[in-house]
């Protein structure tokens, strides 16, 4: 790679280190890794302590109350960890269908759906940090007590979604999400302070506790007194049941390189699916309209199995291997011909989001996300707590023969993935792309631009996307090139360009040079992105 080479208008160059590096969309939560590492901890320390920070610097995208995935590179192994939360045990598609809803909502209690990600926090702690969770969580806390500047981009999101939740939600049950992320009765702006006492509050019991007071005590009290007055779903107990799993990660041989990512219920299965089609091409460059015509079609087809296939494992009716199977992967490439296609699901053979990236000079790494999915999510905050329950049950189908349809006590399908890179069984790096049902394509993009063409972290990030949105409609960032879009048009593509940037995902990369042992990394210019190192 040439680590000079920056075609793109950010003109930025990818950060170097060689003991330590933290990549997230926030600096204030990078730096909190950062903080973790110079005091001795590892990768994991540094990843906890920004994934907490991150939930009080970024609540636009996350929260407690939302869930988390990892992917774990630890004394030359790799881990997954699942700590996705189910759906409350009395929840069904009859008892919605009873009180005259035909779809799940996306806000109140409906859609909520236990919390993962302090099991997530305390889990990984437990495994592999070496630093006590009071410290690591120390840094949220005191932004969460003494307050932090709103950032632009956040401040931006904020804005947008104080002003979607001024017009859509109704009833007293919000009122809470109003105190806690608009106290001035607007949300906050840019420069200005904003703290969440009971945030910190919540967090410190979190630590203190190793997430026991959330699942088992007194927060989860709080949790069922609040879903129990408003005639919710979720109660304790469901918070009792839940346990964050540990899985294998998945993946499939890309050019030489493997490419890992969580198996189901999250979407990861997409991107793989869609690098599978796409090995079969031979792929000359990266700016040719057969290139990302090639894409488009590939991811396409990947997304019509997902949505298909894709949920909770123990539902799913074909296997992992048989979605990846390579043979399938060929006769879904033999679909793919000059013409947009209209995507349909094929016949396998039978059998609102964060992310950060860590490293520490161990060679550890870690690549972890966490999403209240939604912005910020259900639009409900448990009282006093600074939770912002996740809506990640509107992902469940209300048609009953689904894989992915409405049960108690069920994972939905998750759009949340963190990606890992390896090379002959040795750690290349993580790297992830948030952003809903944008997170597989800006795997395939970004993993694309690493191998296929070259491009260093930054500019594998800084490049223009696009974003298959539904049948024929790719939208494009305003400075992709405008003459492959007039080609891809030609070939049947509804290619529609998107002033705003926000929905073509935030991503961040770290990758581990062999030779010399030093650090890379880069980081999302489309938002308040920052890598801290040293």
């Amino acid at each position: 790679m040439d680590y000079l080479y920056q075609p793109y208008t950010s003109k930025r160059t990818s950060a170097i280190s060689n003991k330590g590096m933290v990549a997230t969309s926030q600096p204030l939560a990078s730096q909190a890794g950062l903080d973790m590492l110079k005091k001795g901890g590892n990768a994991v320390d540094a990843a906890i302590a920004t994934a907490a920070a991150l939930t009080v610097v970024e609540p636009t995208s996350n929260g407690i109350g939302g869930d988390a995935f990892a992917i774990v590179w630890m004394k030359d192994r790799l881990y997954g960890l699942n700590s996705s939360g189910h759906s409350p045990s009395t929840i069904s598609i009859d008892s919605l269908k009873e009180k005259g809803y035909e779809e799940i909502p996306k806000y109140g209690f409906i859609p909520v759906t236990v919390p993962g990600a302090p099991g997530a926090w305390a889990e990984l702690s437990e495994r592999f940090g070496s630093l006590p969770l009071t410290e690591v969580l120390a840094p949220a806390i005191d932004y969460a007590e003494n307050g932090f500047p709103v950032t632009p981009v956040l401040g931006k999101f904020w804005e947008a979604g104080f002003n979607k939740f001024r017009e859509v939600l109704e009833g007293e049950e919000f009122s809470h999400w109003f105190d806690t992320f608009a106290p001035k009765g607007r949300a906050p702006k840019i420069g200005e302070v904003w703290k969440s006492p009971g945030h910190a509050e919540t967090l410190r019991k979190i630590a203190e506790t190793k997430a026991e007071a959330f699942y088992h005590g007194e927060i989860a009290d709080k949790i069922d007194n609040f879903s129990k007055e408003y005639n919710g779903y979720i109660r304790k107990k469901d918070l009792q049941n839940f346990q964050p799993q540990w899985v294998n990660p998945v993946s499939v041989n890309y050019r030489g390189y493997d490419v890992w990512e969580i198996p189901p219920n999250g979407q990861g299965m997409v991107a793989l699916s869609a690098l599978n089609i796409m090995e079969g091409f031979d792929v000359q460059s990266k700016e040719e309209i057969g290139t990302y015509h090639q894409q488009i079609e590939a991811m396409k087809l990947a997304f019509a199995d997902g949505e298909k296939f894709i949920a909770d494992e123990a539902h799913m009716k074909v296997g992992v291997d048989q979605l990846l199977n390579r043979e399938y992967a060929a006769h879904r490439r033999s679909l793919i011909g000059e013409e947009a296609l209209q995507p349909e699901a094929g016949d396998p053979p039978k059998g609102g989001t964060v992310y950060l990236a860590a490293a520490d000079s161990e060679g550890n790494m870690v690549s972890f996300i966490q999403s209240n999915y939604m912005g910020f999510g259900s639009g409900l905050v448990v009282p006093g707590t600074g939770i912002s329950l996740q809506n990640r049950g509107h992902n469940f189908s209300m048609d009953p023969d689904h894989v992915n349809s409405l049960e108690g006590n069920k994972r939905s399908y998750h759009t949340i993935i963190p990606g890992f890179l390896t090379k002959d069984n040795k750690a290349v790096g993580p790297f992830g792309v948030m952003g809903g049902f944008m997170q597989p394509q800006g795997h395939l993009q970004v993993i694309m631009n690493t191998i296929d063409f070259h491009l260093n972290p930054q500019a594998a990030l800084d490049a223009p996307r696009w974003q298959w949105m539904e049948n024929k409609t790719v939208w494009v960032e305003p400075d992709f090139p405008i003459h492959i879009a007039e080609s891809l048009r030609r070939k049947g593509h509804n290619v529609e360009v998107q002033v705003e940037t926000g929905a073509f995902g935030r991503g961040q990369i770290i990758w581990k040079d062999e030779e010399t042992g030093s650090l890379f990394g880069g980081t999302e210019s489309r938002t308040d992105g920052s890598i801290s190192a040293y």
